[in-house]
C-alpha cells in the first residue's frame, strides 16, 4: 500500500535534486577556480545519485518523477543570469549556490516536518539531501 506522506516527501526530494542539478549545470562552466569546479561537479554527482535512488523508490510506489515547477526554474534562471551578468566571479557563483542551499535546506526541513508519516527510506533520503546541501554551503564559505 502506498503511503501518501512517503510519496509526497519523495516527490519533493526528487524536485529538489533536479533543481540542484539544473542550477549547478547553469554555472559550472562559469567557475574559474578548479577547486570550485570540482566541488560543484562532486555535488552535482551526489544529487544525481540521490535522484536515481529517489526515482527507483517512486517507481516502487507506483509514481512518476517530480519536476520542479516552471516558476521555480524560471526564477532561479533569472536570478542566476542577472547576478552573473553583473559580476561573473567565483564569489557570485558561491553566493548564488549558498542561496540555493539555504532555500533547499529550508524546504527540505519543512517537508520532513510536514510528512511525518513517511517511511524511513524517504526520511533518510531527505536527511542525506539536507546533509549534502549543508556540506556544500559550508565548503562555499571560503569563496564568499
Amino acid at each position: 500500500m502506498t503511503n501518501k506522506d512517503t510519496l509526497c516527501l519523495l516527490k519533493e526530494c526528487d524536485s529538489g535534486t533536479k533543481m540542484a542539478v539544473s542550477s549547478i549545470d547553469e554555472i559550472l562552466d562559469k567557475a574559474e577556480d578548479s577547486k570550485l569546479k570540482q566541488l560543484l561537479s562532486e555535488t552535482k554527482n551526489h544529487h544525481e545519485k540521490l535522484g536515481n535512488e529517489i526515482h527507483t523508490l517512486l517507481i516502487q510506489q507506483g509514481s512518476k518523477d517530480q519536476e520542479p515547477t516552471p516558476m521555480a526554474k524560471g526564477m532561479s534562471w533569472l536570478k542566476t543570469n542577472m547576478k552573473m551578468g553583473m559580476d561573473k566571479s567565483d564569489a557570485t557563483i558561491a553566493d548564488l549556490m549558498t542561496d540555493g542551499c539555504n532555500m533547499g535546506i529550508k524546504y527540505l526541513h519543512k517537508y520532513l516536518n510536514q510528512y511525518t508519516a513517511a517511511d524511513s527510506k524517504a526520511k533518510d533520503i531527505c536527511k542525506r539531501l539536507i546533509s549534502i546541501e549543508e556540506t556544500l554551503r559550508q565548503d562555499l564559505r571560503c569563496y564568499l
